[in-house]
């Protein structure tokens, strides 16, 4: 692990081209649950409430799953980012790492400093009108028990994440793609490469010749298909050590 450890941080000290791809592991340690797996939230409500057609016909039904999963639950338990999302803005302030590619929608890495962000599932901290195409902030939106509705046309906004139904964001996608073209080291953390058509990506990379580097706490669909260098744990302690020995190069 050492010597692992040892050569991608020697990578990574050289490269100003890094794109980090980032999972619900990194946000699992900020203390939000996965959707999937043994504890995810999946296994406590219904996928339905999260379906596009379910939304606008089943609207209250569904806003109340919604607003208990990602609103009063961040909420109660004053999610912030941890010291892996930090060492992410770290890298980018210094030069090293050019964007993150994240599959989550919980606006930590915004939060945690970095500027370019692909959200390649959207983002809970926005809300769209589907009518008039306004966006406003959640800061700007007062939530409560009723779905919330567009002040400037009355229409019903939607959270601006990825309902089941809906296609990925157009500028999220095809900046993934042209970051994961253009990167030299392509950094995956935190993410099992379950879920499509995200899982493409770090083949993209992979394929113009990108160095990849795994940190996940077990192996993935990643691990034996791309990876060059597999880091086994935490992604907040690996990061930090791999920080720490750039440090010192």
């Amino acid at each position: 692990m050492n010597n692992r450890l040892d050569k991608a941080a020697d990578i990574i000290s050289k490269s100003k081209k890094i794109v980090a791809f980032t999972g619900a592991g990194i946000s699992a340690e900020s203390g939000i649950p996965p959707f999937r797996g043994e504890n995810g939230i999946w296994n406590k409500y219904n996928p339905d409430s999260l379906d596009i057609d379910y939304y606008y016909k089943n609207t209250k039904e569904s806003w109340k799953v919604i607003k208990e999963i990602f609103y009063d639950y961040f909420n109660n338990n004053k999610i912030r980012p941890n010291s892996g999302h930090e060492i992410l803005a770290k890298w980018e302030s210094e030069g090293r790492l050019k964007c993150v590619i994240t599959q989550n929608i919980d606006d930590l890495h915004h939060i945690a400093g970095n500027k370019v962000v692909h959200e390649f599932h959207g983002n809970s901290s926005r809300f769209v009108c589907k009518q008039c195409n306004a966006t406003y902030p959640l800061k700007e939106i007062k939530i409560s028990d009723e779905p919330v509705l567009c002040p400037k046309c009355s229409h019903l906004l939607k959270p601006d994440f990825i309902f089941f139904g809906e296609g990925i964001p157009y500028n999220a996608y095809h900046n993934s793609i042209k970051a994961a073209n253009e990167c030299d080291v392509f950094i995956i953390i935190g993410t099992s490469g379950q879920v499509s058509p995200a899982n493409t990506i770090p083949g993209i990379a992979k394929q113009k010749g990108a160095t990849i580097i795994e940190i996940n706490k077990e192996r993935s669909l990643y691990t034996d298909y791309v990876t060059d260098i597999y880091l086994e744990g935490k992604s907040s302690e690996i990061l930090t050590e791999l920080d720490v020995r750039i440090s010192r190069i």
